[in-house]
């Protein structure tokens, strides 16, 4: 039996976070995984304007069922400074994580 905890890449899950409700349609199907990688081409523009609250929502409903989330994004200044502050507060949270590449995630979720 292997002990490596099971984790959901969204672009293999069909996992595409453009609304509220695609936030909980992703907690569903992680619901038997222990964490989540989302890359920027999974995430609507939306999510890096933080005024809309999809970042937050996605963080708050995450944190609350203690899954682990991943971001990849190498570039947060491109999305501005806000994004860039976002990804700084996160660099050591200990379930939502900004990082520069999917093996970067993978190696945090699995730690």
């Amino acid at each position: 039996m292997s002990t490596t905890p099971k984790i959901v890449v969204a672009s293999e899950a069909g996992i595409f976070i453009r609304s509220l409700s695609d936030i909980s349609e992703a907690l569903n199907t992680c619901i038997m995984a222990h964490a989540l990688i989302l890359t920027e081409q999974d995430l609507a523009p939306e999510f890096f304007d933080l005024r809309t609250g999809l970042a937050g929502e996605l963080f708050q409903k995450f944190t609350n069922f203690r899954k682990r989330v991943a971001i990849v994004l190498p570039n947060p200044a491109a999305y501005g400074e806000r994004v860039v502050e976002l990804a700084r507060e996160h660099s050591s949270h200990g379930l939502i994580r900004f990082v520069n590449s999917k093996e970067e995630a993978e190696t945090w979720l699995n730690s």
